[in-house]
């Protein structure tokens, strides 16, 4: 089966795996999912991360994150901009995810950025997904 949107099919399995209390999820390799995980790891959002290399594209073995009482460091994942509908927005309205505590995933023409990262550099781009 191809798939059309493997962000989408990312983020879901993430947010079920979460949900769910396991302690890792699988997902299909590619270097936009690779940058979204590598991104989600240094604003402390899942654990850690492992490319598994297989015949094919690979396998990202992403180890999610939990908090001592049990819940999970990942409350919520939204995809934003769809392979039908993309979301492109300007740096000046560049959005805030529940008032700056979570965030957006930009792409930008310097590469895969948060909100944070592309205020700062003054750059506006697509909007892959929200985080909280």
């Amino acid at each position: 089966m191809a798939l059309t949107d493997p962000i989408a099919d990312m983020l879901t399995i993430i947010r079920n795996a979460s949900s769910a209390k396991k302690e890792a999820a699988e997902v299909k390799n590619s270097l936009l999912v690779e940058e979204i995980v590598k991104i989600l790891k240094r604003e402390g959002f899942i654990a850690n991360y492992k490319l598994i290399k297989d015949s094919k594209q690979g396998i990202l073995r992403v180890y999610l994150k939990y908090f001592k009482s049990g819940n999970p460091a990942i409350l919520g994942l939204k995809r934003i901009s769809k392979p039908g509908l993309r979301i492109y927005k300007k740096r000046d309205i560049l959005p805030r995810v529940l008032g700056g505590l979570g965030m957006a995933i930009i792409s930008t023409s310097k590469g895969i950025l948060t909100d944070n990262e592309a205020r700062k550099i003054k750059i506006g781009g697509e909007v892959i997904c929200y985080v909280w």
